[in-house]
């Protein structure tokens, strides 16, 4: 996989970086991560949507994608659906699961022989996402917390 835009954190998330007025790339599989689990993901027909809540969300693009028909080619997680939910060991299997399967194109398309997540709450309302990708030279790993109650997400030490 060629360089990605570099998508540095903030306080509110992540943003574009520049320098001297050019976007700055990034050599990890970092922003693809990023991008794979903090997009909010369209909602499988049998979801459960958060209460109040009637929209399925989803990129706006997967319309275009060829397999979407076939339920592939979906941007984004499902992590969405566990804003409201309790913190509860069922809640950190269904996290684990959606990031997974958020992160499995990464496999698919050969960019990574595997992937995996662990799921963990370290506070109230923090979900602790620790992502593990090997490669054929290596490994990629980084923590990544969401504070649900600001709905931020940033990288964890």
């Amino acid at each position: 996989m060629a360089g990605d835009i570099l998508l540095a954190f903030g306080a509110l998330g992540m943003d574009l970086q520049l320098a001297g007025g050019d976007l700055m790339a990034d050599d990890s599989l970092l922003t693809a991560v990023v991008i794979s689990l903090f997009t909010n993901r369209l909602a499988e027909p049998g979801d459960e949507l958060p209460a109040g809540e009637t929209d399925r969300q989803g990129w706006w693009a997967d319309a275009t994608l060829p397999g979407l028909k076939a339920g592939k080619d979906r941007i984004g997680s499902r992590l969405w659906l566990l804003k409201r939910e309790k913190q509860l060991p069922s809640v950190l299997a269904r996290a684990r699961e959606y990031a997974e399967e958020a992160l499995a194109w990464l496999v698919t398309e050969g960019h990574v022989l595997a992937v995996s997540v662990a799921a963990s709450n370290p506070a109230r309302g923090v979900l602790l996402l620790e992502v593990r990708l090997t490669l054929r030279k290596g490994e990629q790993s980084w923590k990544l917390k969401y504070d649900a109650e600001n709905e931020t997400y940033q990288l964890a030490e």
